[in-house]
């Protein structure tokens, strides 16, 4: 009985102080609302209608009113920062670090925002700087991957190998990027006078132990096809023509749709040991697995040059059937159109070939490029990197419209 008369007393309380609670949470909620400018509110509804110019005006008002909004002067700089406004981004930035009495999580998330302002804006060293500040706390994470981003546009690949490596310390996962990175310095190594012939080994020793560590699926693509040329470029450079071959050979098994872009080399050191018909044999029979542009051209060259001109036209004829290209046909007549005298092409003597390759190759030369799977940029030259967005392994060792 006496517990029930206690809960009779209680529950009237707690009841009542809830409501008193509310009510006053209310009250001082629409107290402190009154305080607040119309612009910002304003500014929230053009934000929302993704109208950024009003919403700016509308802010900029409220935050000469009162200088101490720190999230709005937050939200001015990334605005300022999205519609390219970098100077009036930095000086948002940085009005707030120069504040005495700014917290240390505000002076964190500005100096961020700072070292993003002078990224987008280019100014690489003092974007280092500012990320570099932020490395330990909140944005350690993106700061690193900042900086990577910065190496890598300033091709400084030991300093690229340094941040990746603390990356991993924090993702505590491989980075695939890191291999390139390896391969960037066997290529500055070869490219040396003389070629850096050892310190070339080396790096292509940590480029290997860096794949080894990727996932198994990641192992049979771009990364191990570029350090299989390069131990073939390094032996090539050593004067072991053989076991340069031997390493292009590998590349039918790790990487077989990157084959086309050795092709040439390959058959060129079958020639050099009198052995151009067994390497010929090698390409034409991966051709009809992963057929592509360059290692038609490669193969048909070849018979056109060494063997003849039919077998050439007749695998030329078998190739357009099979897998039909403008590309493929362009090339073709533009070899045809430079033979002379007996080897003038006799298969379409009614068609003048020379008014017929003009109007192919005018409608091709957009199609004879390598293009980047993510941003669209189109080169001739094929890269592991793109240039246009920087990222690694993104375009496909296939000519635009074999990929259309």
């Amino acid at each position: 009985m006496d517990f029930e008369s206690w809960w009779l007393i209680v529950i009237p309380i707690v009841f009542g102080l809830g409501w008193f609670a509310s009510r006053y949470d209310l009250r001082q909620m629409l107290s402190e609302s009154r305080y607040l400018p119309e612009s910002y509110f304003k500014g929230l509804n053009f934000l929302l209608n993704e109208d950024h110019d009003k919403a700016i005006d509308a802010f900029v008002e409220v935050a000469k009113l009162d200088t101490e909004t720190t999230e709005l002067h937050f939200a001015l700089g990334s605005l300022f920062r999205r519609r390219g406004e970098i100077e009036r981004a930095i000086r948002v930035h940085q009005s707030l670090l120069n504040r005495a009495d700014l917290p240390a999580k505000d002076q964190e998330q500005a100096r961020f925002e700072l070292a993003q302002d002078y990224l987008k804006a280019g100014m690489f060293d003092r974007a280092e700087e500012a990320f570099q500040q932020t490395l330990q706390g909140t944005y350690a994470l993106a700061s690193t991957r900042a900086l990577i981003r910065i190496y890598e546009a300033a091709h400084d690949w030991p300093r690229a190998i340094e941040t990746v490596k603390h990356l991993q310390g924090l993702l505590s996962e491989p980075v695939p990027q890191l291999v390139h990175y390896y391969c960037e310095l066997v290529d500055l190594s070869l490219a040396a006078k003389p070629p850096k012939i050892e310190q070339a080994h080396s790096d292509l020793e940590q480029a290997e132990f860096a794949l080894s560590q990727l996932p198994e699926a990641t192992k049979q693509g771009a990364a191990n096809a570029r350090i299989t040329m390069l131990h073939a470029k390094i032996s090539a450079l050593e004067g072991d023509a053989l076991k340069a071959r031997h390493y292009l050979e590998t590349m039918f098994m790790v990487a077989p749709e990157y084959v086309g872009l050795i092709a040439q080399n390959l058959l060129d050191g079958y020639v050099q040991t009198g052995e151009g018909e067994k390497g010929l044999s090698l390409l034409r029979q991966h051709y009809r697995q992963y057929p592509s542009l360059d290692l038609f051209n490669v193969i048909f060259k070849y018979l056109r040059t060494q063997v003849g001109m039919n077998p050439a036209w007749e695998f030329a004829r078998e190739s357009l059937v099979v897998s039909p290209s403008l590309l493929g046909l362009d090339k073709l007549l533009e070899v045809e159109l430079k033979a002379e005298g007996d080897n003038k092409p006799q298969i379409l003597p009614e068609l003048e070939l020379d008014l017929l390759r003009k109007m192919i190759h005018k409608h091709t030369q957009r199609l004879d490029r390598y293009a980047c799977q993510h941003c669209g940029f189109q080169a001739r030259a094929f890269y592991w990197q793109c240039p246009g967005c920087n990222l690694w392994e993104t375009y496909a060792p296939k000519r635009l419209e074999e990929l259309s």
